[in-house]
């Protein structure tokens, strides 16, 4: 019988994967906690969370609990012109956590889908109101997904090449910091009649290499966005549920958006879901005896009473006493190894926001996504039992909240060895 790898190759298609020099996927069999175990039971301290999503360890108890009952009740129903209350409650309970302008969620699958219904609100919105407003305004480096409309919205670079002239028209400015802020407000300005939006990652641009600026500089950008009156986005599907060491990169602003998007985290890494919420002006745009003003988007599986569950049960565990400790243990573990890192002489660029920590080997190579050094690291990492997925030469650690401190400290030691072993050439890649 052939293995899992070997059927693996034979019908699937990984994202983010050049497949002819890829090499065999890891077949993952089991998860639990901080750890996954592949099909010869050797255990993986999973040091990403599986791209970002999982809050609390894999295989949860409490969550898949949850899901269970909800299973044998109800595991889908069309939420056009029916409800649930899993999806009444989750909804009732995100909105009570984020700013109090946020009034409305609208359900969809993933980060993606949630900024592609953002988007599609802000440009309706000035056409329901009768305004000639196409424009969009974002940061230079974003990401905020792989449709269409998130793509548009993203930084422009070799993974947008292929799609350039099919990308809708969008004013790039920089990240702010104290020395460009007038800058920014010029362009913001001479763009702000036809701009229908400004979307922006707040705190931390994550697949443009965990990017950090200061949420002071930000809230100086969105309050003139507001004077402007340009309908703002805020994708917190990264930075949203603890990461940046707070609930939602919000509250580390005084400043809030009209519209904010959400996944990942969302279900605690259980199964896909998109959230984005807006501001009651927002919604209003669109109430209308005109059919025609109606938000025509949705998703087979919008509100998914399971994921709502899931979300639900995440959402208990994240503002239990146990997680909010951990998310600030956590916090003081990476604060106190970036300051053994700083020191370091094959790193530099050490960076931290909350539980995300970022830094770069350093390399007389291009720095890019397609640094060689990478796929070495990213290697090396496996064999020793640790999931880490550099970003080129830049890696980062964005760990499970009930990551023990142990099994955080061992991963700061592998990193300085590994580190060290590549340096001096002790460690080659190998396809």
């Amino acid at each position: 019988m052939n293995s899992l790898k070997e059927r693996d190759k034979a019908v699937n298609w990984h994202p983010y994967t050049q497949m002819k020099t890829a090499g065999d996927a890891v077949p993952i069999i089991k998860g639990k906690g901080v750890y996954l175990y592949d099909d010869q039971g050797k255990a993986y301290i999973d040091a990403v969370s599986s791209w970002w999503v999982t809050l609390h360890g894999h295989a949860h108890p409490y969550i898949a609990e949850r899901v269970f009952h909800q299973l044998n009740t109800l595991e889908q129903v069309i939420f056009a012109g029916f409800t649930h209350e899993p999806a009444i409650q989750l909804s009732e309970n995100l909105l009570q956590l984020l700013p109090d302008n946020q009034k409305k969620t609208f359900y969809s699958d993933n980060g993606s889908t949630a900024v592609e219904a953002a988007l599609k609100m802000c440009i309706q919105y000035a056409y329901n109101k009768g305004q000639k407003k196409t424009k969009i305004l974002a940061f230079r480096n974003a990401y905020h997904g792989d449709t269409f409309g998130a793509m548009s919205v993203s930084g422009r670079s070799v993974w947008t090449q292929p799609f350039g002239n099919m990308l809708f028209e969008v004013v790039f400015i920089d990240t702010p910091n104290r020395g460009n802020l007038d800058r920014l407000k010029n362009q913001i300005r001479e763009a702000a009649s036809e701009a229908a939006c400004f979307i922006y990652e707040p705190l931390v641009q994550g697949a443009a290499g965990m990017l950090m600026y200061e949420a002071e500089d930000l809230n100086e950008l969105m309050k003139y966005c507001r004077e402007l009156q340009i309908l703002m986005i805020q994708d917190e599907v990264f930075t949203g549920f603890g990461r940046t060491g707070k609930l939602f990169a919000a509250n580390h602003l005084s400043e809030a958006p009209d519209i904010m998007c959400f996944s990942k985290g969302l279900t605690g890494g259980t199964m896909p879901m998109g959230i984005t919420t807006c501001s009651q002006d927002i919604f209003d745009a669109f109430l209308s005896d005109d059919q025609y003003k109606t938000l025509f988007h949705g998703h087979s599986f919008t509100a998914s009473p399971l994921a709502c569950t899931a979300a639900l049960a995440s959402m208990e565990l994240l503002l239990s006493d146990s997680t909010q400790t951990a998310i600030m243990r956590i916090c003081k573990q990476h604060s106190e190894f970036a300051a053994v890192l700083a020191g370091h002489p094959n790193i530099e660029k050490v960076r931290q926001t909350g539980t995300i920590l970022a830094f770069e080997f350093k390399t007389e190579k291009n720095t890019s996504y397609f640094n060689e050094t990478g796929k070495v690291l990213y290697k090396e990492f496996l064999k020793r039992g640790i999931i880490m997925r550099p970003l080129g030469n830049i890696m980062y650690l964005v760990p499970p909240y009930c990551i023990a401190p142990e099994e955080l400290d061992e991963v700061y030691r592998n990193i300085v060895e590994v580190v060290d072993q590549v340096s001096a050439g002790q460690v080659v890649c190998q396809h």
